[in-house]
């Protein structure tokens, strides 16, 4: 019995490190990338989140001042961000001073924890206080705590800012000032983008999907697409979407998703004045343009829909 005992835990610890070498390999590489000198970005994949990715799917940056690190949102999951600790350490030994959020979603804040525990500032645009206590999110968390495990799991908590701005603020940390832009609401009610005026740097958040097609769900296109013409007046010479690589053609990657939205906005307006049922409105759509982004068979169907009914209600 002894030795069946022993046998049994013998094969359960190699079952155990196996899994867990199985979860170290399968960890999706993170590396930081200059953006200018002194702020970098992080690049998620071009996928939907799963447990495969740790729900590394969004960009995350962090810009060097004299005394500190400012960090742009915190990626999809606590282990990401522990991970993009050890990506920060590696360029800089300063503390982590700040983290200011783009917007409040999943992939972008699941590893704010870590961050706030090292004692870093949040900073987020009001709007998401709604999200924060809504059952959306509290649904979110319970799914994304099944889906997403053991990345996500029951330790992982949604976290307020300590700071909620309202409107244009500027920001100055040491002696790099960040021009804090409201763009909401667009792709969500407290999209916030982040401009550093010295360096021509614009984290400009979900509000800027790049090479992939954008995800739409509850946006409202109208102000997301003025949002967009706002951006095009900053002299950026380098954004760092929320997806996607970092572009150095800022104007030519607006206009990208802009033309999308637009295209959206009139394919689906013209079949909801005309009370053409969906289906057969998507179906009949050209969408050649951009059927060969990546993700557009996973997103466009769902953006096409939801352009649809928000159509619908701009015509009542």
């Amino acid at each position: 019995m002894q030795r069946f005992a022993a046998r049994w835990l013998a094969g359960a610890g190699l079952a155990l490190a196996l899994w867990a070498s199985g979860l170290a390999a399968a960890q999706p590489p993170m590396a930081a990338q200059a953006v200018v000198p002194g702020v970098y970005y992080v690049q998620g994949a071009t996928a939907l989140g799963s447990a495969a990715n740790q729900n590394f799917i969004s960009n995350a940056g962090f810009v060097e001042t004299a005394d500190s690190v400012v960090l742009i949102d915190a990626l999809g999951s606590p282990a990401l961000a522990e991970r993009l600790v050890q990506e920060i350490r590696r360029i800089t030994p300063k503390p982590i001073s700040h983290v200011i959020l783009t917007h409040y979603h999943a992939d972008h804040i699941y590893g704010l924890q870590v961050f706030k525990a090292l004692g870093a500032q949040i900073v987020a645009h009001e709007g998401g206080r709604d999200y924060l206590v809504s059952d959306q999110a509290r649904l979110r968390l319970e799914a994304a705590r099944q889906e997403l495990a053991p990345w996500v799991g029951a330790s992982t908590r949604l976290v307020e800012a300590d700071r909620w701005i309202s409107g244009a603020a500027r920001l100055t940390v040491g002696g790099v000032e960040m021009l804090l832009q409201p763009m909401g609401p667009s792709h969500t009610p407290e999209d916030l983008a982040i401009y550093l005026p010295a360096q021509g740097v614009l984290f400009a958040g979900d509000v800027v999907f790049r090479q992939r097609i954008p995800f739409v769900g509850q946006a409202d296109s109208r102000h997301w697409i003025a949002s967009l013409d706002t951006l095009l007046a900053l002299d950026a010479r380098v954004i760092v979407p929320g997806h996607g690589p970092l572009s150095r053609e800022p104007r030519q990657d607006l206009r990208l998703t802009r033309d999308y939205l637009l295209f959206l906005r009139e394919a689906m307006g013209r079949a909801a004045r005309d009370m053409e049922p969906f289906d057969a409105a998507y179906q009949a759509v050209d969408w050649s343009r951009f059927a060969h982004l990546p993700l557009f068979q996973a997103a466009n169907r769902m953006n096409a829909y939801n352009t649809y009914l928000l159509m619908e209600r701009e015509a009542r």
